[in-house]
Parts: C-alpha cells; structure tokens; sequence
C-alpha cells in the first residue's frame, strides 16, 4: 500500500487540501475514491495514475466528475510515498506546462527541507 501525502509549504500552506476545500462534496468524494485506488493497487489502470512523458519523474492521477476532470500532479518519494503537490480542473488535452513546472518546483521545495 502506497501512502499519499499532500504537499505542504513552508508556510504551513496546503495547496491541494487548499483546492480540493473548493471543491463541492460530490467532486471531493470521487477524488478521494480515485486516491484510495492509487493508494491501494499495485497496479493502477492508467486512466487513473499515469507518468507524464518528459517531466523527470512527474505523475498525474485524474479524476473524471461528470463532463469534468481533475487532476493532481504529484512524485514519488521512496518506495512506498507519494506527494501530491497541485491540483487544478483541467479544460484541455494537455496538461498546462505551467502545472508541470509547479509541480517540479514543489518537488525540488519538498526534497530540500527532508
């Protein structure tokens, strides 16, 4: 079993619980349904949990709500973490670079203070 994690800033802000506070509760319940899916398969069918290409190391986990998708853009830590580091209702096929680069500088955020 994986152990997911929400990013945290060093100002104690969460930008994912942050999003996801937004949310209405239905979106919420099927984000979370999708979190326990990466959380407890060993392997995630990829409509749910996939590595973006070129990204070093980035991954997406996606959450469809009716005509709406949501995505989480996180990395692994370890053997067994996995630290989600943004979250954002995406409107188009690509994911936006400038997520890709939040999520790359979050990481680099989160590796220096371990």
């Amino acid at each position: 079993m994986k152990r997911i994690i929400f990013y945290t800033a060093a100002s104690g802000r969460c930008p994912v619980q942050d999003h996801l506070d937004e949310l209405p509760d239905k979106t919420v319940q099927k984000i979370t349904w999708v979190l326990r899916l990466v959380r407890e398969m060993d392997i995630v069918p990829v409509q749910y949990f996939k590595k973006l290409t070129g990204t070093e190391g980035i991954w997406e986990i996606r959450a469809d709500v009716g005509h709406d998708t949501y995505r989480l853009l996180g990395f692994c830590h370890g053997q067994d973490m996995f630290v989600l580091t943004n979250s954002f209702q995406k409107k188009s096929q690509q994911t936006p670079q400038r997520e890709i680069e939040l999520a790359k500088q979050r990481r680099s955020e989160h590796q220096t203070r371990r």
